[in-house]
């Protein structure tokens, strides 16, 4: 398991607030285990009258992701993982549910109008170039990755069709899944 703790601009974090972060980290690699962690990653920021702490957990076919904002850095680390810990327990009783049910629910599949999105790409200014790492899972997966990350849309590789697909959650709370094709 890689873990490191980042600061964000000039912010370097000390070894005292490192430290810290792991040992408090502790609960929440005890309650995943950490054969299942691939990364932690802690990352600090500082703003004039704030800090904020990022915590990401790269976990097996699981992202688990928490920022929150305060006063003092070491209330934002354990808030986030205050916020980490609610995410394991409340994917702990989705999963649960979900193996109580049969079917987890139907999807919308829509079509992509690459037109309009270009228009409004092109309009607007882009402000944040983001890589990810694409996982092989299923529609499912997807949305309960996206619920725990607390992101309005996941991009994720169908572990069936092999292809990107794009899981989000519409104006009136249910989900939709973009799926690509190659071009004719």
């Amino acid at each position: 398991m890689n873990f490191e703790v980042l600061g964000k601009g000039e912010f370097v974090p000390s070894q005292s607030i490192t430290d810290y972060a792991e040992k408090r980290m502790a609960k929440v690699i005890r309650l995943l285990g950490e054969e299942n962690i691939n990364d932690v990653r802690v990352l600090c920021k500082v703003y004039k009258d704030h800090h904020k702490v990022e915590i990401t957990v790269f976990a097996k076919e699981l992202v688990l992701r928490a920022e929150t904002p305060e006063f003092d850095i070491y209330a934002a680390i354990d808030k986030s993982i205050d916020r980490l810990v609610r995410q394991i327990h409340r994917h702990r009783e989705k999963l649960q549910n979900h193996l109580d049910k049969t079917k987890f629910g139907e999807f919308t599949h829509q079509e992509l109008d690459v037109e309009s999105l270009e228009k409004e790409v092109l309009a607007s200014q882009l402000v944040k170039n983001k890589k990810i790492e694409l996982r092989p899972m299923s529609t499912e997966d997807a949305i309960q990755a996206m619920e725990l990350t607390d992101h309005d849309f996941y991009i994720f590789l169908d572990k069936d069709t092999g292809r990107t697909n794009v899981v989000y959650r519409r104006e009136d709370g249910d989900y939709a899944v973009i799926e690509t094709k190659p071009l004719d």
